[in-house]
């Protein structure tokens, strides 16, 4: 299992975090709570204690220190996220201010307003599904997974730059999806050519992604190609040519030395 990420509501307001730049998953935030409940729940076969008092969704205990929270494990196949963290607080079982005593008051209270507002009365003892992960923190997963593409995709493309114009053959690495490749040439008294193959089925915006960070070239200036030097493209392949700035590959270059 992955590890435990909390809720935006639950990282802002019960363990008083700022919401970090979309580069930090949420789960790697450096929280004690955060860091145990990613130990405890790592081994799907470790048992967990239910929070017996919230009987409208299934809550699971995780402690550390003075910190309590509650954990939802999304049974969903195809989830993104199986765990997160949906409620937390600093007190300690027994005391005045028990936690999980508190957040049972707290599903009580919710059941109370729900059950004014709406027609269909809920018939637990408690009502928490305010508490589960909204469309707020689905979009910061996205956003999330768009941001690691992106640096990713940086990182690639520049590598593979600098590895064509050591030796001038094509350089390739596996994406999500896909398979991208380049080759850039910079012949003494010539133009610094450079060649994009993308293999496999990637939507215009990811193309445009990838033409867009070849270093030294213009974004606006790549044309489609049929054939690569060495051979012709083959099916599923869109190769795209360019030249490039040779003070920019040159700086490439100068950044292995």
């Amino acid at each position: 299992m992955a590890s435990v990420r909390p809720t935006l509501r639950c990282l802002r307001d019960d363990l008083n975090m700022p919401i970090p730049s979309a580069r930090l998953p949420l789960e790697a935030v450096d929280h004690p709570l955060l860091s145990k409940a990613g130990a405890q729940f790592a081994d799907p076969d470790t048992p967990h204690e239910r929070i017996r008092a919230i009987d409208d969704i299934v809550l699971l205990k995780v402690k550390v220190g003075r910190w309590r929270g509650a954990v939802h494990l999304d049974g969903a196949a195809e989830a993104e996220v199986p765990a997160w963290l949906v409620a937390a607080g600093n007190r300690e079982d027994g005391s005045p201010d028990d936690f999980y005593a508190a957040l049972h008051a707290q599903a009580k209270a919710a059941r109370q307003r729900h059950n004014a507002e709406h027609d269909r009365p809920v018939a637990s003892d408690t009502y928490s599904a305010y508490l589960l992960p909204g469309e707020d923190d689905h979009a910061r997963y996205l956003v999330e997974s768009a941001t690691r593409f992106a640096v990713r995709l940086d990182a690639a493309v520049r590598a593979l730059v600098r590895g064509s114009l050591r030796d001038g053959h094509e350089h390739a690495v596996d994406m999500a999806g896909f398979r991208l490749g380049i080759i850039v040439r910079a012949d003494d008294g010539h133009e610094t050519y450079a060649a994009i193959r993308i293999t496999g089925s990637v939507p215009l915006n990811v193309t445009a992604m990838i033409l867009g960070r070849v270093p030294g070239c213009d974004p606006a200036a790549w044309f489609p190609e049929h054939a690569l030097p060495e051979r012709d493209i083959l099916p599923a392949e869109q190769v795209w040519s360019n030249l490039m700035n040779p003070k920019t590959a040159a700086g490439l270059l100068d950044e292995d030395t």
